[in-house]
């Protein structure tokens, strides 16, 4: 029997992961409805990137990332935009009046079932100063679009971690997903 046509067989299942075993794989499955996050593509009136800064205990390193979240962690029925609105708004103290998911794809499709939509807000506000949630310890970081590639390039030299998913969040604030420049 191949692994594809074997049961799956949960060995850990925690709050928000469970590990999973089919034949020979081995992998985790978000337990939230519908085991997606959102990641938050986030250009301010000023023409700044949103990133974030926080300590990742997997990595036992401080990361940049752009926002993101899970979706459907508080509510189950939460559609992916007010998700990714919610979580932009709590860890950066902005919030937008547009969300719009650009595509859906798979994080680290050898050891998750996650996928991750990016997700473009626009009208964006400050409403308050973020950080995140009473768990969380995020800085945020507003960076001139035109700097933001040579900012994350110093920030790795610093020996930050950067989330792989930037270079795509960056490349779809300049191209349409066809290709074509923006603008």
């Amino acid at each position: 029997m191949s692994p594809d046509t074997q049961a799956p067989k949960v060995v850990f299942e925690g709050k928000y992961q469970r590990m999973v075993v089919r034949g020979t794989w081995e992998y985790s499955e978000r337990t939230h409805a519908g085991g997606l996050a959102a990641i938050i593509i986030a250009v301010t009136p000023e023409d700044t990137v949103l990133f974030v800064e926080q300590f990742r205990i997997p990595l036992q390193a401080r990361t940049i990332e752009m926002p993101a979240g899970l979706v459907g962690d508080i509510d189950a029925g939460e559609s992916i935009e007010v998700s990714a609105v919610r979580e932009l708004e709590e860890e950066t103290g902005w919030t937008a009046d547009h969300a719009e998911v650009l595509m859906i794809g798979p994080t680290s499709s050898g050891a998750s079932s996650e996928k991750i939509a990016f997700v473009r807000a626009t009208g964006l506000r400050k409403v308050g100063e973020g950080g995140g949630d009473a768990s969380e310890d995020i800085t945020v970081h507003e960076i001139p679009r035109a700097r933001a590639a040579a900012w994350l390039v110093e920030k790795m030299g610093q020996g930050y971690e950067l989330d792989a998913k930037l270079w795509a969040g960056l490349w779809m604030i300049e191209h349409h997903l066809d290709g074509t420049p923006r603008g």
